[in-house]
């Protein structure tokens, strides 16, 4: 396809606060473990006061499932764009600039609100549990669309969560934008607890519009009710490519009926947050080249597994071209 983008990505804005705590942690704030939860700005500041108190230790980076993955496709020397809501204020210029700087094209509106943020809860065996206040991404409209930009990219991506709330109908209407003009979708269920909220619309989405679906393990059970090579063989004959990770033990892929496993990379993980998205950002990359499914695989798991043994998703520093070569010289 000869279009401008690779990639165009929709996705909340967010913020990520990481920080390193006990299980226990994680009954305090009644949070379960391993979900991503939303909470209201006054409870989102009672969080961060609470934990503040506790001279906790607060890594802060930007974040967002669809934004991490349009940086790790920018960083690998794909053309991208991303779209999205902002704060008016630090954190929402420190977030544009963060994306500027990882070559990721923006058109990004500003809204009167504070940019949204998660507070990422890092247990001892490198789980991740958010509590998560979207501020200004909830205002993500139909008019900050640009068809244009749909039509000039080869595939459109988007996160679960925003099938939830107001921007459900937004993207619903950028599907419908995106299938007029024969650009691929893409779509990370992101959640098993959206997933359980939102099952009805999920549904829909991956029947009418998915081309290709990103899920872990827990997200394809609570998703088709089955377990992971089943689950995929499931969503493989609704999508063109259903992808299943399943953390140590790779992955797996269902393509035009034919399941490939994926081989897991050895890493040494200290927090698991962005393995999914970053994941999806090599997958994507081979995929938009004219990759072999299973080669746009392999690139997947290796920049997971790098993902995983820092704190946060820092990209900027891991070597890149080096990971390229690596999977370009494999057959």
């Amino acid at each position: 396809m000869n279009k401008k983008y690779d990639v165009i990505g929709f996705g909340n804005t967010i913020m990520d606060f990481l920080v390193e705590v006990e299980d226990k942690t994680l009954l305090e704030f009644n949070l379960k473990k391993g979900e991503m939860h939303l909470v209201d700005e006054a409870k989102a500041k009672d969080v961060l006061k609470i934990l503040e108190n506790k001279n906790t230790t607060i890594d802060i980076v930007p974040g967002g499932s669809s934004a991490n993955t349009l940086r790790g496709l920018a960083q690998l020397g794909a053309s991208v764009i991303f779209c999205g809501r902002v704060g008016n204020d630090q954190h929402g210029d420190w977030y544009i600039e963060a994306l500027k700087d990882h070559k990721v094209v923006t058109n990004m509106k500003k809204h009167p609100g504070i940019t949204g943020h998660a507070i990422g809860f890092i247990t001892p065996d490198a789980q991740r549990t958010f509590s998560v206040h979207l501020g200004a991404g909830i205002h993500f409209a139909k008019e900050d669309i640009i068809e244009e930009d749909i039509k000039e990219s080869k595939v459109l991506h988007i996160e679960g969560y925003q099938l939830e709330g107001n921007t459900q109908a937004v993207i619903l209407h950028a599907m419908q934008i995106a299938k007029k003009h024969g650009t691929k979708i893409s779509i990370d269920l992101a959640d098993p607890g959206l997933i359980r909220r939102q099952k009805d619309i999920l549904q829909q989405v991956v029947h009418e519009f998915a081309d290709i679906v990103f899920v872990n393990e827990t997200e394809a059970k609570e998703f088709t009710g089955y377990e992971e090579t089943q689950a995929a063989q499931v969503l493989g004959q609704q999508v063109e490519i259903a992808i299943v990770k399943i953390g140590k033990q790779g992955s797996i892929i269902s393509h035009q009926n034919q399941i490939t496993y994926i081989a897991p990379i050895t890493a040494n993980a200290i927090d698991t947050t962005g393995a999914g998205d970053t994941y999806a950002a090599g997958f994507l990359y081979g995929y938009c080249k004219g990759w072999p499914i299973e080669k746009a695989g392999k690139l997947g798991s290796v920049l997971a597994a790098k993902i995983v043994e820092q704190k946060g998703v820092k990209l900027k520093h891991l070597e890149f071209e080096k990971l390229m070569q690596k999977i370009k010289q494999e057959q």
